[in-house]
């Protein structure tokens, strides 16, 4: 995109301003406050999804409305059970145990807001971990890297050797896929 077709990026990730200097895409970051709770009975994918069309709807109340808004939004989801980035050490090695020897799925929601609406799509990648000790876990605690991360990992970096395979986007599971996110931005930014 050209400095004409810059964009807002409604995140404090990182990892999401990384990968879209990584494909060219102008952006300018814009501060946001989104509540971030669950609501009772609300499904893994809704909730992402939400969560990340509140961010880019808030990024566009606090922007000049010129330009597109993007919002993204990454979870980890255990059968029925949604983890979040963890709350200490031992959060965040339960966690890794609790993932250790098993597949998981990282969901990644990106939602467009333009003054024209708002504009969503969900990114689902299954995710297989080898089996991980205790010792393991606590190593990887030390490190720091899972700190800011859901389910209390990051594929980019030293958690990437738990990964046994992957079946999706791993842009997703970094967290920011990013042909989806092109291609959102395309459609959103062309004119009718």
């Amino acid at each position: 995109m050209s400095a004409n077709n810059a964009i807002y990026l409604a995140s404090k990730s990182p990892r999401r301003k990384e990968l879209l200097t990584q494909i060219a895409i102008d952006f300018e970051l814009i501060d946001i406050d989104v509540d971030e709770s669950l609501q009772d009975g609300e499904e893994a994918a809704v909730y992402v999804r939400r969560l990340a069309s509140e961010k880019a709807q808030a990024g566009l109340l606090n922007s000049d409305g010129l330009r597109p808004v993007l919002g993204a939004d990454t979870i980890v989801v255990l059968g029925d059970k949604i983890l979040g980035k963890p709350r200490d050490k031992n959060d965040a090695i339960a966690m890794l145990l609790s993932l250790s020897n098993g597949s998981h799925q990282v969901m990644t929601a990106i939602a467009v807001a333009t003054s024209r609406g708002v504009n969503s799509d969900v990114i689902i990648t299954d995710v297989t971990f080898r089996e991980i000790s205790p010792d393991e876990a606590l190593a990887y605690w030390l490190t720091k890297e899972p700190v800011d991360k859901a389910g209390g990992y990051g594929i980019q970096g030293h958690g990437g050797k738990f990964v046994k395979n992957i079946n999706g986007s791993y842009f997703a599971v970094v967290g920011l896929p990013l042909m989806e996110t092109q291609l959102l931005l395309e459609k959103m930014t062309t004119t009718a």
